[in-house]
């Protein structure tokens, strides 16, 4: 998604485009992204990151975005205690150039560093360490919030109602204008990893469920191609960061280096439907069997193993212009037999997908618009051109409502509002927060428009 002039770009999957009419505004500091409130139009504004979202959030059709990337940088680092207070509008890939030669990490990353902290807040982020450490909002010491009521900061001891309210909140309680992150000591800028290749679903749970609690990070890939007996087989990656005797002498020279690359520029124009049964199948195969049966200590960089996807410059335009979207749901413990039923389903589904991705939830945060929930997540890639998908799609969110899950809002794009409620069921909690910070509803988007969240 891009933004320049007087317009947006909208997009129904990540990558489908249609002009809208909105302002966007782009404040060259925190106190001029603070005074785009004092100016909101009647369709009010939204701030907007980098666009990564593959959903509404961040869109404001007839409205302002704001755009926040001109609001970026460190404003104090403690390199002894790892402390650090940043700009929102910093994305994650300057935050980490910052403090990985420091020895020290983000706390939780998302599979892409071109998110600004901003959104990571909003949304708050998870990433492949949830099952040991949580979400990004567990790792704030303080955010500074911008409201139509006045600038505010906040933590978990200073109006937590409210901090708790923006951790998720979609960026419809205030414009954080910069956050105190609590980071992560590292002693090296490499990963040691274990990878697996069940061959099924039930071997894929069964070696998480086991092993998990022994990594810092585990994430497994799953061939929604398969099927029969090999349906959900996939790969398993868990690991850590390494120490510096687990490094080669190379390495070992220069053990906090952070040079992440991208080793590809995605052309402007593909063949039209490149992604198809037939293609992905191919692809599935081959990325399988790629795969060591069982490897352990691999040692991999923060890019390969937290980030491949930047690895390809716009990989999204694969999917043609209609663009993809992603399903992600979140499922409790006790509701494995419904993620074992929507593996299944999408296995015998006519929406092929490379991009699968499965992993397990530690509790969640007090955050009541917070996605993850104790239990197991699950994200599928999916051409938005394919026909029947939205009815398909409809389907899975009633399945996965009924077992006590809920829809991932920041990938969001066409969920029934009706279900927002049994999904989140603290949402009146939090709308109460926000009519005593916003009782205009001033901060407004495609998304809460379209939710309801607004009540």
């Amino acid at each position: 998604m891009t933004s320049s002039g007087q317009g947006t770009e909208l997009l129904t999957g990540w990558g489908r485009t249609a002009p809208t009419p909105a302002t966007v505004a782009h404040p060259g500091d925190a106190a001029a992204l603070a005074a785009v409130l004092d100016q909101a139009p009647p369709r009010g504004v939204i701030a907007r990151g980098l666009g990564r979202s593959y959903g509404d959030p961040a869109q404001n059709s007839g409205g302002r975005v704001a755009d926040t990337t001109g609001v970026r940088g460190v404003q104090a680092f403690d390199p002894e205690a790892g402390v650090v207070t940043v700009l929102a509008g910093t994305s994650f890939h300057d935050l980490m150039a910052d403090v990985v030669p420091h020895g020290w990490f983000v706390p939780v990353t998302p599979g892409t560093r071109q998110v600004t902290v901003g959104g990571a807040i909003a949304s708050d982020i998870h990433g492949k360490d949830h099952h040991r450490v949580g979400s990004f909002g567990s790792h704030l010491s303080a955010l500074t919030l911008a409201t139509p009521t006045g600038t505010v900061s906040v933590s978990p001891e200073v109006d937590p109602d409210l901090f708790w309210a923006t951790t998720g909140g979609m960026g419809l309680t205030g414009i954080v204008l910069d956050a105190t992150i609590r980071l992560r000591r590292i002693e090296t800028s490499r990963l040691a990893v274990d990878t697996d290749r069940p061959g099924d679903l039930d071997e894929v749970l069964a070696l998480m469920e086991a092993e998990d609690h022994r990594y810092r990070y585990s994430v497994a890939w799953l061939d929604l191609t398969a099927r029969g007996r090999r349906t959900g087989r996939g790969i398993l990656e868990r690991g850590d960061f390494a120490t510096p005797d687990q490094l080669g002498p190379r390495d070992r020279r220069t053990p906090l280096t952070f040079t992440p690359r991208t080793l590809a520029t995605a052309p402007t124009v593909v063949p039209p439907r490149l992604i198809n049964p037939a293609t992905v199948r191919a692809f599935n195969e081959a990325w399988y069997h790629k795969a060591p049966r069982r490897r352990r200590g691999h040692i991999q960089t923060i890019g390969s193993f937290f980030h491949p996807l930047d690895l390809v410059d716009h990989w999204n335009r694969a999917y043609g212009p209609r663009g993809l979207l992603q399903w992600q749901c979140a499922l409790p413990t006790t509701a494995e037999d419904v993620l074992r039923a929507v593996v299944g389903r999408f296995s015998r589904s006519t929406f092929p997908s490379f991009l699968v991705v499965l992993k397990r939830f530690g509790p969640g945060t007090p955050g009541p618009l917070s996605f993850p929930i104790e239990g197991w997540t699950l994200s599928v890639d999916v051409a938005a051109s394919d026909r029947g998908l939205g009815p398909f799609l409809d389907d899975l969110d009633r399945q996965v409502v009924e077992a006590g899950g809920r829809i991932y809002l920041a990938k969001d794009s066409r969920m029934d509002p009706d279900l927002l409620d049994a999904m989140y069921p603290r949402v009146d909690e939090w709308r109460k927060v926000r009519d005593r910070v916003d009782p205009d509803h001033i901060l407004a988007s495609d998304q809460s428009r379209r939710l309801r969240l607004g009540g």
